[in-house]
């Protein structure tokens, strides 16, 4: 299960109801944050998230409606008595960045933070571990920008006690063994495989972050099957030619990807401050006559993304 929590869905600048960019993620209690823009920090307060659960920041690009925040967080975790080890991703110059701020501020951090930097040549694949691992694809936009996808790792299969019982695996640690995927041997001497009594894999959940792009082939293979796409959505689409000039999206254009690429959710986020909270309807109107499964998001809404059947 993942839990999305929206802590800014504006951008450009804040307007009195809707924050800056910022997203958080959570997943086994650990927390993803997809961009930082003004305010984030107390957004992070107001949604109740842990500031020693943060593990993951994710910056899109260095235009300040994704940025300006970061600072302020990284300084207010030190003061938190943060120790955890914070991965922050972002496009080549994020680290220089942190450093001006570090230097004309001079402060220093009680954690390590690991900055990893994006460019052109950078592979798809950022960051593996054993259950999940983040891939990034190049968006399209007035400055370098990246879109992000969190993928997990494949479940096992159902287990199937039927069978389980025909072989004589008992109810018991047994059992818990065969679904971790270790093989057992039973007192008879009956060596059991977990292929034996678990069906084909499952596939793991998988969210995608495409923001500040005009459609794109990026954006295409980051949302491919995903279970849920946070899209660009900064204009209705009678502002469609407005909307790519400026390397952007409307709510039709989410949903004409959401379609084309097999999504299970669509988000929408990333709204102009011409629009007010009570036009957002319409454009949620126009995206499920696209894509029916579509929402706006709101400033701390928050979404559960559930494993598929």
């Amino acid at each position: 299960m993942l839990e999305i929590i929206f802590l800014g869905t504006g951008s450009a600048a804040p307007i009195n109801d809707r924050n800056l960019s910022g997203t958080a993620v959570i997943r086994r209690g650990e927390i993803f944050l997809f961009d930082c823009g003004e305010g984030t920090q107390m957004q992070f307060r107001k949604a109740g998230l842990r500031p020693g659960k943060l593990r993951y920041i994710l910056i899109t690009h260095l235009h300040g409606d994704h940025l300006f925040g970061l600072p302020g967080l990284l300084t207010s975790l030190h003061m938190a008595g943060c120790h955890q080890q914070i991965e922050l991703f972002g496009p080549v110059g994020i680290a220089e960045y942190i450093r001006f701020h570090q230097q004309l501020c001079q402060f220093t951090l009680g954690y390590p933070l690991a900055i990893h930097e994006i460019c052109a040549t950078t592979p798809a694949a950022l960051w593996q571990t054993e259950e999940f691992h983040i891939e990034w694809q190049p968006l399209s936009h007035r400055i370098f920008t990246a879109g992000f996808a969190l993928i997990e790792a494949a479940r096992p299969g159902r287990f199937d006690v039927e069978r389980a019982d025909q072989l004589g695996v008992p109810n018991g640690p047994e059992r818990g063994r065969l679904q971790r995927g270790e093989s057992i041997i039973l007192p008879n001497g009956r060596r059991v495989h977990p292929e034996n009594v678990l069906g084909p894999p499952r596939p793991g959940l998988k969210l995608a972050y495409c923001l500040d792009t005009a459609p794109c082939a990026g954006a295409e293979k980051l949302a491919a099957n995903a279970d849920v796409l946070i899209a660009d959505s900064t204009f209705p689409q009678a502002d469609v030619e407005h909307a790519h000039a400026t390397g952007h999206s409307t709510s039709g254009d989410a949903a004409r990807l959401a379609r084309t690429c097999g999504v299970q959710k669509l988000l929408l986020t990333h709204f102009s401050g011409r629009l007010r909270q009570e036009d957002l309807p319409a454009l949620v109107e126009e995206a499920r006559a696209i894509f029916p499964n579509s929402e706006a998001a709101t400033d701390l809404a928050r979404f559960v993304v559930a494993h598929r059947a």
